[in-house]
């Protein structure tokens, strides 16, 4: 018999066996694969989403922050509050007025990240097999947490208004008829990632009908709010629904990632939930964290610097699509009018992850729409660009590499054919506005 040991150590991971069947699910993502690539100096990343910094008053961040070290620093660098600091969670309401959430501090949680809060929400309504309802496309990054709990995500369909109510009410009646357990609706309501689109004032109320009427929780995740590039805002799913609805919000991309907070609302027997598993976790999100944005938001004009963003990302929209105009008038895109990607649709037969290596040799990156559908099963007709961190003349010369590798795909698939054949699943992808 041969020895276990000795089999073992014949494989490339000796505790393959031993893991659990979830973790056999994770699998990296393509956008975190594209980083080690993307980030040399001589390639033009169109591809991560990371909020552009130059414009934050580094200097005086950096006094302000040694001044609440001096002052708080016994507090701010010890353990905290599983729920979040107080004087952090009494400020958050400030920041979702803007959007006319009326939110109170006690039904705060804060997280690392809204990441965490997905990852907490999902551990607590997911048992394996249970369906999540998700936009097609949808973020990478909470499709990750949801393969990682076995989850079992169905795709429905998007158009330029966002999720399609008829859409949502057929998948749903659908699923019902199978006997699924269909736990949450996760979506993104403004300037989504990766679509670009907003979903229309008058789908929201239809939305939050449908879910209300078959008892299925929503998940509004929502990052990109406060960046409409003419400042306008959304009425948020939480307010038509407080008692329905989830909300999360990110500093990420309205002050700075580094810090890893965000924060979820939630209705009082869900918020005490989460705030046990997020303890159970991590004990208590970072303190000194939340100790320098409350000092960020009580000492700096907050709202000015979300205002200077929006123009930031909005001047570096219109360089995006100028120059897709210029150069891949074979494309089709999306306007978006806030938040940070174009959703770009391939001329017929070209597939976006097979290209995506041609583009990498051709000195530009950017994320295959694959990575935004479970499973990869969709998107290979679509990429996503994003336009938030080159500047405006770096965006005009990545676009003009990729209409290189585009041009030169187009003319090998009208030599030969297709290099694919599409299979969407019966998912319509998002149907962008062609310029």
């Amino acid at each position: 018999m041969t020895d276990a040991n000795q089999v073992r150590g014949n494989r490339l991971d000796p505790w393959l066996d031993s893991y659990a069947a979830r973790a056999h699910g994770l699998r990296a993502s393509e956008t975190r694969s594209l980083f080690a690539v993307a980030s040399r100096p001589e390639v033009v990343s169109l591809a991560g989403g990371m909020p552009n910094l130059k414009d934050l008053p580094l200097d005086r961040l950096a006094d302000a922050t040694a001044q609440m070290i001096r002052k708080d620093g016994g507090r701010a660098l010890q353990y905290g509050n599983g729920q979040g600091l107080p004087a952090l969670r009494e400020k958050i309401p400030q920041i979702m007025a803007l959007e006319g959430i009326d939110a109170d501090p006690e039904d705060i949680i804060v997280t690392t990240g809204s990441q965490q809060a997905v990852d907490i929400i999902t551990e607590l309504f997911i048992d394996p097999g249970d369906v999540i309802l998700a936009e097609a496309p949808t973020y990478v990054g909470s499709l990750s947490i949801f393969s990682t709990y076995q989850a079992d995500v169905q795709h429905v369909a998007i158009d330029a208004d966002g999720v399609i109510p008829e859409a949502l009410e057929e998948r749903i009646t659908q699923l019902e008829r199978e006997g699924r357990s269909i736990k949450f609706f996760y979506c993104l309501p403004n300037f989504h990632n990766p679509a670009g689109v907003t979903l229309s004032e008058e789908r929201r109320p239809q939305v939050i009908e449908i879910c209300r009427r078959h008892h299925i929780l929503i998940v509004e995740d929502n990052p990109y709010g406060l960046l409409g590039f003419e400042g306008q805002t959304y009425t948020a799913l939480k307010t038509l629904a407080p008692d329905d609805v989830v909300y999360l919000g990110s500093f990420s991309k309205i002050f700075a990632p580094g810090y890893r907070v965000g924060w979820a609302v939630a209705p009082p027997a869900v918020r005490d939930k989460m705030k046990l598993a997020s303890e159970a976790a991590i004990l208590c999100p970072s303190s000194v964290g939340q100790y320098s944005i409350a000092m960020y938001l009580d000492q700096f004009d907050w709202r000015a610097q979300i205002q200077e963003f929006r123009g930031m990302y909005r001047r570096r929209r219109d360089a995006m699509v100028s120059a897709l105009d210029e150069f891949m008038p074979m494309c089709t895109w999306n306007v978006p009018d806030g938040g940070f990607y174009v959703w770009v649709g391939l001329p017929e037969g070209l597939d976006a992850k097979e290209m995506l290596p041609r583009a990498v040799t051709n000195l530009v990156a950017y994320v295959s729409g694959t990575a935004f559908y479970a499973g990869g099963r969709s998107g290979r007709d679509h990429m996503r660009l994003s336009f938030c961190y080159p500047e405006p003349v770096e965006i005009r010369e990545g676009v003009r590499r990729l209409s290189e590798v585009v041009a030169r795909d187009l003319d090998l698939v009208t030599l030969f054919g297709p290099a694919r054949s599409r299979h969407d699943d019966g998912v319509v992808a998002p149907a962008p506005d062609q310029i």
